[in-house]
């Protein structure tokens, strides 16, 4: 444990305190030795780094907990599967930037139940750089993140329904390949030219909308 401290560069104490309130694992025990490892010091810095961040040890621990109950990388990522998208692998410290002041354990149990996040170790994994980009975009603009994954989750169930329909459009080009050929730029581009002349239709309906009369005479 002193050896672990010094490398954390926090006191003894410091690192008892943690262990005593579930923030780190138990050491590993050979006799009257317990030993830590790199798991320990990695847990320890980013304990330092979300508290510099200013959250509190209590928001930390369940931070902690939302993230040891969570899908591991190869269930969320699905070993095998074709896929456009690069993960991005972050620390706590670094999601927490993407997302100021909105890292809850609310928020980040959504994110994981969404599978937009997996846990890897002490690392977290966020299953599309381009999600990730534009979702800390939208908070940046000040859209509330819970409301960005409610938005997420409906999102999802129409490119599901979309997914089902161009598969079932194009499965006979293929033969027996598994993806059918030009499926996906196909697909994007059917879709990405549709939404905006949906958003032309809304916005022109908005901009012509006369506002409500007043009743009085």
């Amino acid at each position: 444990m002193e050896e672990l401290a010094k490398e954390a560069g926090i006191p003894v104490r410091t690192v008892r305190f943690y262990r005593e309130r579930g923030l780190i694992s138990p050491p590993r025990r050979e006799g009257r030795i317990a030993w830590y490892d790199d798991h320990h010091l990695a847990r320890l810095r980013t304990i330092t780094g979300l508290l510099e961040r200013g959250h509190t040890l209590t928001g930390i621990a369940d931070l902690a907990r939302t993230f040891e109950s969570g899908r591991d990388v190869a269930e969320v990522l699905g070993l095998g599967e074709p896929t456009e998208e690069t993960p991005v692998r972050l620390t706590p410290e670094q999601l927490a930037d993407y997302f100021e002041g909105e890292t809850t354990p609310e928020n980040l149990a959504a994110a994981l139940e969404l599978g937009y996040l997996a846990t890897d170790g002490d690392e977290i994994v966020h299953i599309s750089r381009r999600l990730l980009e534009v979702s800390s975009q939208l908070v940046r603009e000040g859209v509330p993140l819970s409301t960005v994954l409610a938005a997420g989750r409906r999102v999802r169930e129409h490119a599901d329904a979309l997914a089902e329909l161009f598969v079932g459009v194009l499965e006979g080009w293929g033969g027996d390949e598994t993806e059918p050929p030009q499926l996906r730029p196909l697909a994007r581009a059917v879709v990405d030219a549709e939404l905006s002349m949906a958003l032309d239709r809304r916005l022109r309906r908005e901009s012509t909308d006369e506002p409500p009369r007043d009743p009085t005479p």
